[in-house]
């Protein structure tokens, strides 16, 4: 049998469960998974490897309307994804509204590759609204195949993945058939920070930090790390610190913890909180933090 490649795209608004089914179909942990929405910023893949296939998964950010620079970046990669796939895999839930977006839905509408609906959170609905679902998803979408799931409870995923599969075309592998992911450790230790602070600070906070790994030092049995938490705003710095740095140290230990799981070695973190005034609107922070302009 011929070896078979593709790369598969999973887009939809925020907070529908993109990262947790990304993450369940490539069996890793990749995307950081939080209740907020506008949690995953960059594309992320996770990479499946098989004797017979190779498939390329993407986990992009929620398509929203531009608010600030950051945002329009964030569309780029999930208007991108549209365009680099061999599938198309938009994710909707039983919660949202689905006339959100339509000018996104008209581009995956005149994709010309398949692309399948999923409605997650099946769990959350009764029979009567998931068949209404289906049909306003079918309007919506005519060409698309409709598979009613839920990630979290992993029910119909199987059958989404076995179409996947089918639907994925000939090729020989795009990636080393050991990789795992596009992204480097770097980067995973910044997201493991972020998630944390995703998870402990509240409003704005989270959406006003970027976390970069200045150092990232392997000496065999231990990683030195030193992270620098960029903020927007000056009252921001002391949110992150907190009264006599509790809250600082609270979230290096947190993140520390996760981290040497991740790495699977002793960890050694330093964390930094520093000002970059308005950072989300400044094209040469974007640049520097490493999102596309």
């Amino acid at each position: 049998m011929n070896h078979k490649s593709g790369f598969v795209s999973i887009v939809g608004n925020p907070n529908v469960g993109k990262s947790t089914l990304m993450n369940l179909l490539v069996g890793e942990r990749l995307s950081i998974i939080t209740a907020k929405a506008q949690t995953t910023r960059h594309k992320i893949l996770g990479i499946v490897n098989k004797e017979a296939y190779q498939i390329v998964f993407s986990d992009t950010p929620g398509v929203l309307e531009p608010n600030y620079k950051l945002q329009e970046s964030m569309l780029k990669y999930s208007k991108s994804a549209l365009v680099d796939a061999d599938v198309i895999l938009y994710l909707t839930d039983t919660v949202e509204t689905s006339i959100k977006n339509e000018s996104f839905i008209n581009e995956v509408k005149n994709a010309k590759v398949p692309v399948l609906v999923a409605i997650n959170k099946v769990d959350l609905t009764e029979q009567v609204q998931l068949e209404k679902l289906v049909a306003t998803w079918q309007g919506l979408l005519p060409a698309a195949e409709i598979f009613p799931i839920s990630a979290l409870r992993k029910f119909n995923v199987d059958r989404l993945n076995q179409r996947i599969i089918e639907l994925i075309p000939e090729s020989p592998p795009f990636f080393d058939k050991e990789a795992l992911t596009d992204k480097t450790e770097r980067f995973f230790v910044s997201e493991i920070i972020r998630e944390k602070i995703l998870r402990y600070y509240q409003k704005e906070i989270p959406y006003s930090v970027e976390v970069v790994v200045e150092e990232f030092k392997d000496k065999g049995s231990r990683v030195d790390i030193h992270a620098i938490i960029h903020v927007a705003r000056d009252s921001q710095k002391g949110i992150i610190i907190g009264h006599q740095g509790k809250a600082l140290k609270k979230l290096g230990t947190e993140a520390r913890r996760d981290i040497e799981t991740f790495l699977a070695k002793k960890v050694f973190l330093q964390l930094f909180v520093k000002v970059s005034k308005d950072w989300r609107n400044q094209d040469n922070f974007l640049k520097n933090f490493g999102y596309d302009q």
